[in-house]
């Protein structure tokens, strides 16, 4: 038998914390309906009213016929709906937390990487001062290469030969 509860056990102030701007209409909404139900449940009693059967007794002439309803009274048992979601939840929060371990473990090589190449660009000279020499030792594959990867006049990668443009809509009927 589940026991009832005296106030909400959301906390409704750091969830509204979390709740991006364009969702608050829908938070407020949401937070509403869960008000009014709370005090709706809030409003009846948790037990049943108590019933004096032999007041009852005493008034009515026809024999058995309250006993008969104090009978079925006591055996009507409302049974409390069997939780069969918190499972689901429990496994869809673990998996969430698995996704989250493994993002920021990927964010961290991210930003070790990140900070590698920091470093490297810190050790070279400011660009203003780099000759072209030093841009090639610098960054190897980005450097105009004439012997080894000759490119045409303006040397932009849009006008070289085989160029694919990866943003382009293929198009139709060509």
């Amino acid at each position: 038998m589940a026991k009832r509860l005296a106030q909400s056990s959301i906390n409704w102030a750091a969830l509204a914390e979390r709740v991006p701007p364009n969702q608050k209409a829908n938070f407020q909404s949401f937070k509403t309906k869960s008000d009014v139900y709370m005090r709706a449940v809030m409003a009846n009693p948790e037990n049943p009213p108590k019933i004096d059967w032999a007041q009852y007794k005493a008034i009515i002439p026809i024999p058995g016929l309250v006993d008969k309803f104090q009978k079925q009274y006591e055996a009507l048992k409302i049974p409390y709906p069997a939780d069969n979601v918190t499972a689901q939840v429990e496994a869809q929060a673990k998996e969430t937390k698995a996704e989250i371990e493994s993002f920021k473990k990927a964010s961290n090589e991210r930003i070790a990487k990140f900070q590698k190449d920091i470093e490297h660009l810190k050790s070279l000279l400011p660009y203003d001062q780099m000759t072209m020499e030093d841009y090639r030792d610098a960054f190897p594959e980005e450097a105009l290469d004439p012997i080894n990867r000759p490119t045409f006049w303006p040397h932009a990668p849009e006008d070289q030969l085989g160029h694919v443009d990866k943003n382009a809509q293929p198009s139709e009927g060509h």
